[in-house]
């Protein structure tokens, strides 16, 4: 089975209210019965990701999912890149990786192939592309990582960050890396997709 070949930690942004889900997005279900949150950590972790974090949502209780570090966001309607920071503070505890792969836990259809291809590319911030499209997850180094943490990197968005680095696109096979399914009738397309291929 392969897997990285450096060092992977990962992370779910997970902090959103989910207002078009009626629920955070992190808790919403696959046609599997998985959660969006479960599907994420599989994929990260069956990639060879470890360790993984998840930001989930203030005052949510935290859900058992093996394997999986989560953290409660300190505050409602925090933005995305403060949940970044939030998390890669908690993954930089942590001495043994070398990248991180950044998943936002509203793309649950994402391969492991296509983490393990984003892994073991060359770059200090690698973005996968498919048919030509931008999509989820992102893997940085753990110095960019790092330089965001420490603010050296301030954003405002993670967009801003992997301009600042000149990150590199990576084709990969995987609608689901394009599946950005952020309300029930994007999930319902994103599965007709999958199914379709």
């Amino acid at each position: 089975m392969e897997m990285t070949k450096s060092k992977l930690a990962g992370l779910i942004l997970a902090g959103g209210e989910g207002r078009r889900f009626g629920q955070p997005k992190a808790f919403a279900k696959l046609d599997n019965g998985r959660t969006f949150l479960e599907a994420c950590a599989a994929t990260l972790i069956s990639a060879g990701a470890l360790p993984v974090v998840a930001t989930l949502p203030p005052e949510s209780d935290e859900p058992y999912v093996e394997s999986l570090d989560s953290i409660a966001l300190p505050e409602k309607g925090m933005d995305m890149f403060s949940s970044l920071v939030t998390g890669l503070r908690r993954l930089d505890e942590s001495l043994d990786w070398r990248s991180v792969a950044i998943l936002p836990v509203d793309h649950p259809l994402v391969n492991r192939t296509a983490v393990i291809a984003l892994a073991n590319a060359t770059g200090r911030a690698v973005v996968p592309s498919y048919r030509g499209k931008h999509g989820h997850p992102i893997c940085i180094e753990r110095e960019v990582a790092s330089a965001i943490v420490s603010g050296e990197f301030p954003g405002p968005t993670l967009r801003d960050v992997l301009r600042e680095v000149g990150a590199v696109d990576v084709e990969v096979d995987d609608p689901g890396v394009v599946a950005n399914c952020n309300a029930p009738e994007t999930l319902r397309d994103a599965l007709k997709i999958r199914t379709a291929d």
